[in-house]
């Protein structure tokens, strides 16, 4: 058991003292915290009370033959994720397939090795966990599928936003074409969640990230003995995907011979293992995503024309960060709001001189790119604001100019005191804050004498 994670409770339900006390020596030299009860009353009100991740019962407490059974019953309709074991001296096959009917996730004759309950116990807890985790997994995915998380209200993105809602529910493939970085994934698990595949599974490969002899059995399976190293029979992508979405992200880097492959199975349906002769009929949709020019590629005869047309059956573009600039302070927002909760934070605000450069910014890496610039920023600020300081250094050298900068000078005149003065303030601000307030390297950033800076700083009221 590591240190900062809590330790797994135990509720041992048991009428008698000394197996109790067995029972919380055994499973606390394992690093289980464990509780006892010593009558059913005892351990419902500390099941009602408190969290446990296993319970421990007797089959007869006293007179009561069946008092673990009625326990058992409580369990499984009020608690049914706390996995349950029985214990018991008066063991038959019959007592031991009612206790499983009833829900118990194993049954334990007395008396019993030690060993033999650490290991019923920790695989118990172990399944438990395994539910949890792929519960929370189709909650997650679930989640991720939904529009909600393609933020942006540009009219870029309002324009992906119905195209998904048109497309999820037509059965054809969708190639979703974009920078790296700009969400393609994102894009192909909403028209997952929105289309009548939503409840089965959604299986994501990245074609570029395995070699070609790899990639070939993970998309189409083997057979047992096919090469060596295959000792098993083992399902393919495409079948595990039966009846959900496949999605091959990167496409453009998937080699020639399998593009002949996918082709086959676009076609008719049906997927040959490596080393297989009776193919699998699968009902999968195909999404598609690259970066990459595909036109292009089918030019050089680096991509068959016919997998590209198959593919490109409704295309999607999913715009570049730059393009969509007013999307920026919300992604931004939604990005803080995350990782603070992470990290125990409560969420910050940006500055804006940060948000000014943030906005300014071109992004290459698009909004993968911001995100970790925004973790970065989140982990590094001290205070409650994001300052532009708490930005890398290629992007707080990028503060454009304050938007309302004159080209040239209005008909009706302008206070030109008043306009410098509003002008040096907020560049004398930028100048500290990129310094760390180091008013000598601030003076130096605006060309100003260490004497000439302090005046200004007198005059606008800036000293604090």
């Amino acid at each position: 058991m590591t240190n900062h994670q809590p330790r797994p409770r135990v509720l041992v339900a048991d009428d008698e003292a000394g197996m109790r006390e067995l029972l919380e020596i055994v499973l606390g030299n394992e690093g289980y915290e464990v509780l006892t009860a010593a009558d059913i009353h005892a351990a419902k009100e500390l099941l009602q009370g408190s969290h446990f991740d296993c319970v421990i019962t007797d089959l007869r407490f006293g007179a009561q033959r069946d008092a673990g059974m009625h326990l058992l019953r409580w369990i499984h309709e009020n608690e049914p994720a706390v996995p349950t074991i029985m214990i018991t001296a008066y063991g038959s096959v019959e007592t031991a397939i009612e206790a499983m009917k009833q829900g118990a996730a194993d049954y334990i004759l007395k008396p019993f090795k030690n060993e033999e309950m650490r290991l019923v116990v920790g695989r118990a807890i172990e399944k438990r966990n395994l539910i949890r985790e792929n519960i929370a997994l189709r909650k997650d995915q679930a989640l991720r599928g939904k529009l909600d998380n393609l933020i942006g209200k540009s009219r870029a993105m309002e324009e992906v936003r119905d195209m998904i809602r048109r497309v999820a529910t037509v059965p054809s493939t969708v190639a979703i074409h974009g920078e790296s970085g700009t969400g393609k994934e994102l894009v192909a698990r909403a028209i997952h969640g929105l289309s009548d595949r939503a409840e089965k599974p959604f299986v994501a490969v990245n074609c570029g990230a395995f070699p070609e002899n790899l990639l070939e059995s993970e998309l189409f399976g083997y057979k047992k003995g096919a090469f060596t190293g295959a000792v098993e029979d083992k399902d393919g992508l495409f079948v595990v995907a039966n009846g959900g979405t496949l999605f091959l992200d990167e496409i453009g880097e998937m080699p020639l011979n399998l593009q002949v492959k996918l082709l086959r199975v676009l076609d008719n349906g049906l997927v040959l293992p490596v080393g297989g002769t009776a193919p699998i009929p699968v009902n999968v949709r195909i999404i598609s995503a690259t970066n990459r020019n595909l036109e292009e590629m089918v030019r050089n005869n680096t991509f068959r024309e016919d997998l590209y047309y198959r593919l490109n059956v409704i295309p999607i573009v999913v715009p570049p960060l730059r393009e969509r600039a007013e999307d920026i302070p919300l992604l931004v927002r939604h990005f803080i709001i995350q990782h603070a909760a992470k990290m125990n934070r409560p969420p910050l605000q940006v500055s804006p001189e940060a948000e000014q450069a943030l906005r300014s910014f071109t992004w290459p890496g698009n909004v993968r790119e911001l995100e970790n610039v925004i973790e970065r920023a989140v982990a590094l600020c001290s205070g409650q604001q994001i300052e532009l300081m708490d930005l890398p250094k290629h992007i707080q050298h990028h503060v454009a100019a304050p938007d309302d900068v004159l080209k040239e000078l209005p008909e009706e005149g302008l206070d030109l005191e008043a306009y410098v003065a509003e002008l040096e303030t907020r560049l004398i601000k930028q100048a500290l804050e990129r310094t760390r307030f180091s008013q000598k390297r601030a003076a130096e950033l605006l060309r100003l004498s260490p004497r000439s800076f302090r005046y200004r700083l007198q005059k606008y009221g800036l000293e604090k």
